[in-house]
């Protein structure tokens, strides 16, 4: 059997599963790359040369038709074998499988990778009562999905379609990770519904085996540095000893205040670019103009004493709902705070729900981000990108980033935010 092309994903992916699933239950045979290693296979000049966007999963077809984001893919898979079912039988069959495909996107998945983010610390500082509301919007999507599987074996007719290969794939996902023993408990349809699919002869070897947690994962708090134990009191000076001896003992005894570490940063030459004075320009005109902000910038801006980056989130395929990325910025911003005389910066979000990226610009002290980014656990989440204002296209990637009309591949800023 030829194979109708190369799907490029990782080992384990849910929605690389779902797309080989499609392809098994349809009858074709998709190749996978013979090694593939996330995060530099998809950055090599070779990869982007296909899909510009080192986004995976990523279809190479054998006729040279080359396909991104895994619903498209999943669905022209199907499409190639249009007696198989995956896609209904009708229009309204047709509406169904896109309705499921959607709810499983967004409404279990989109929540099953927020929280893991969440309680491992890659996305915004750790807070319960965000954590609970991901939580209680993922039982209340899987409540309704099972309310809806308690009278149906699957979910758009009597066979298997990419709807129920879509929801098996995130309620594997979500296995690991939300789904514990007694939420499964409350979900016994959704449960068979995921047992029947996953064990069909044909998709075994696809989905493997399933391990069930029996506790939602659940965030740690970094330990406590412990405090080095008092010293004893020195004794208290005997009478006989002289008036200056014992004044002396008891300077040595008040606790000295050490001296702060001082910021290298701190030692750079006096710059003539005051950057609280930037800040208040930036924040009381417009942006573009005569008289904006930018004209300002430019006007007072010391290029030896400070330098002007580009940011960009390298994890994009892991963004989910705007809003949420919009707070990931926010979050990444307040673990800057330590920098705060030293950084300016304005990031944010461009896209759509599970097709967006974060990028934007930095305006550092010195010549180095790595000194006034390093503050933040997280800074190596992101790539820097030296920006020459004397070139036209970054000149223009900056001046659209401070004025929020910034976009990328087609992708329209949606919201963001200032680090000031």
């Amino acid at each position: 059997m030829a194979s109708i092309g190369t799907l490029w994903t990782v080992p384990g992916q849910g929605k690389g599963k779902t797309i080989r699933s499609a392809a098994a239950l349809a009858g074709l045979k998709i190749d996978l790359p013979e090694s593939y290693v996330h995060f530099e296979d998809n950055k090599k000049p070779e990869f982007l040369s296909k899909f510009p966007h080192g986004k995976i999963p990523a279809f190479d077809g054998a006729d040279g038709f080359k396909l991104f984001e895994a619903s498209a893919i999943a669905r022209y898979v199907a499409s190639l074998a249009p007696n198989s079912n995956l896609l209904g039988s009708n229009a309204k069959e047709a509406a169904l499988v896109d309705q499921w495909v959607s709810f499983a996107d967004s409404e279990i998945g989109a929540f099953t990778g927020l929280i893991f983010l969440l309680v491992a610390g890659r996305i915004t500082p750790y807070a319960k009562p965000v954590h609970t509301s991901f939580a209680e919007r993922q039982v209340r999507s899987l409540k309704t999905l099972d309310s809806y599987l308690a009278t149906r074996t699957f979910l758009v007719n009597e066979r298997i379609s990419l709807a129920d290969l879509t929801v098996a794939s995130e309620i594997q996902r979500a296995a690991g990770v939300t789904l514990d023993a007694p939420l499964r408990a409350q979900i016994p349809n959704v449960i068979r519904h995921f047992e029947t699919i996953v064990n069909q002869p044909q998709l075994k070897a696809i989905y493997g085996e399933t391990t069930y947690l029996e506790k939602a994962l659940a965030f740690t708090p970094p330990p406590k540095e412990k405090k080095e134990a008092k010293p004893a009191a020195a004794p208290a000076p005997k009478a006989e000893k002289k008036k200056e001896v014992a004044e002396e003992d008891e300077e040595d005894d008040i606790p000295k205040e050490e001296p702060k570490a001082k910021n290298p940063l701190d030692s750079l030459p006096k710059s003539s670019f005051n950057l609280e004075d930037w800040k208040r320009a930036y924040s009381n005109k417009d942006t573009r103009g005569a008289d904006g902000s930018l004209e300002w910038f430019y006007q007072h801006f010391d290029a030896e004493g400070f330098s002007v980056w580009r940011v960009d989130f390298k994890y994009n395929d892991e963004l989910t709902q705007t809003f949420m990325s919009s707070n990931q910025i926010g979050g990444f911003f307040n673990r800057l705070e330590a920098s705060r005389k030293y950084l300016f910066g304005s990031v944010g979000v461009l896209g759509e729900t599970n097709n967006s990226v974060i990028s934007g610009a930095l305006i550092a002290r010195g010549q180095d981000i790595k000194p006034v980014v390093d503050v933040a656990p997280d800074f190596e989440s992101y790539e820097y990108k030296r920006l020459d204002l004397g070139n036209a296209d970054d000149k223009a990637f900056f001046e659209a980033a401070l004025a929020w009309d910034l976009e990328i591949g087609g992708k329209k800023w949606v919201d963001g935010k200032n680090f000031k």
